[in-house]
């Protein structure tokens, strides 16, 4: 592949004319992957650096602990290995790699001060990050289908069993690594961003092929998933409220303070599962919207995005591989009772939920039958 032509800045630089650039750095043979767009940036402070690595390091540790625990609990406990659960496993699995394939080589570019891995590296470190990104809202975006099937449907819904599960999780395996591999042929391409210490896909190459790749991505990746997730929790919200309502109202004509039975408690403890996947759902959200403001601002030439504007998306994405092991350890009944008896040093404070007895963790009508 030809060598892009280099700006008339970093020529400057090279003279001594002018003050050298962040791409200065960059090893020869990665030049042609770094856009023109960065010549015009100064060398960040190396205490940007210093700050992105250490973050990426403790991100990285707190989510490869955190959900290896869970994939560890999840798939020990009998009483977990249900057919939703897989999901909740998948989940756990994608963000492990998610942070095992990313943090190793960004804290080590970040003691080197940019991309030193060279161009292959590059292609296999954006492509993993994009990978195990769409793996992990795709599987969310699943679990939002099963609250749904199980809050709004009740008892006409149709379980989900452990093909069904292991087929849902391989169709968004294929699908993501479809997606993903797309750049490896020519439909864009990873390259370095800004900070020239982690890749990604390319955002400001501005012909039709590269641009039209991001929109047509972000609409699988982001878009859609939000509207389907949107979608499901409209209709849990409005079933959770009539199903309230009616027992209040029953309540009232009975004349008495409550109807809780099991039945309720049961439908109590699906609204709460109900809530945790809602909680993660959006703080993936809030995790990846700062890396889509930024693509959507290079293919739109909205603003005039800086290498230190490129740390922040990559911090944000990838803090998302350390939420969910949290967010289960607080809010997740039966996964906080196994804790507390395998991991009694993590486990958070039993409270009343966790004496709720539900048998698959929130899928009380789906079946472990093949």
């Amino acid at each position: 592949m030809a060598l892009l032509p280099v700006p008339q800045a970093f020529t400057w630089a090279q003279q001594g004319l002018t003050n050298v650039t962040v791409v200065d750095k960059v090893p020869e043979e990665m030049r042609y992957l770094v856009d023109a767009h960065w010549y015009q940036f100064a060398p960040m402070n190396p205490l940007w650096h210093s700050v992105l690595g250490f973050s990426i390091f403790v991100l990285g540790v707190i989510s490869m602990v955190g959900n290896a625990i869970v994939i560890y609990i999840f798939t020990t406990t009998k009483s977990l290995r249900t057919p939703s659960n897989l999901l909740v496993v998948n989940l756990a699995f994608s963000d492990f790699l998610m942070m095992f394939t990313m943090c190793p080589p960004m804290v080590y570019n970040c003691i080197m001060e940019t991309w030193a891995l060279g161009p292959l590296f590059c292609t296999i470190y954006g492509m993993c990050g994009s990978l195990f990104g769409c793996i992990s809202i795709w599987t969310m975006t699943l679990i939002a289908f099963d609250r749904y099937n199980i809050i709004v449907n009740g008892l006409s819904a149709k379980p989900m069993t452990v093909n069904g599960a292991k087929i849902r999780i391989f169709l968004v395996w294929a699908a993501c690594l479809m997606w993903t591999s797309f750049p490896l042929f020519g439909w864009n391409r990873y390259v370095p961003e800004g900070n020239m210490t982690a890749c990604g896909t390319d955002y400001l190459t501005k012909d039709f092929v590269s641009r039209s790749y991001i929109l047509v991505y972000s609409v699988f990746v982001y878009w859609m998933p939000l509207f389907l997730i949107i979608f499901s929790y409209t209709f849990i919200l409005k079933a959770v409220a009539a199903h309230e309502r009616s027992m209040r109202e029953q309540a009232k004509k009975m004349n008495v303070a409550s109807l809780r039975s099991a039945d309720t408690d049961q439908q109590s403890t699906e609204c709460k599962l109900a809530k945790v996947a809602l909680c993660t759902i959006s703080l993936w959200f809030m995790a990846w919207t700062p890396y889509l403001i930024i693509n959507f601002a290079g293919i739109f030439e909205a603003t005039n995005i800086s290498p230190l504007a490129t740390i922040w998306g990559s911090v944000f994405a990838k803090a998302n591989a350390v939420y969910n092991p949290i967010v289960y350890g607080i809010s997740h009944p039966k996964y906080r009772q196994a804790l507390i008896k395998k991991f009694p040093s993590l486990a958070c404070a039993p409270d009343a939920d966790d004496n709720i007895s539900v048998g698959s963790e929130g899928t009380a009508v789906t079946t472990e039958k093949a």
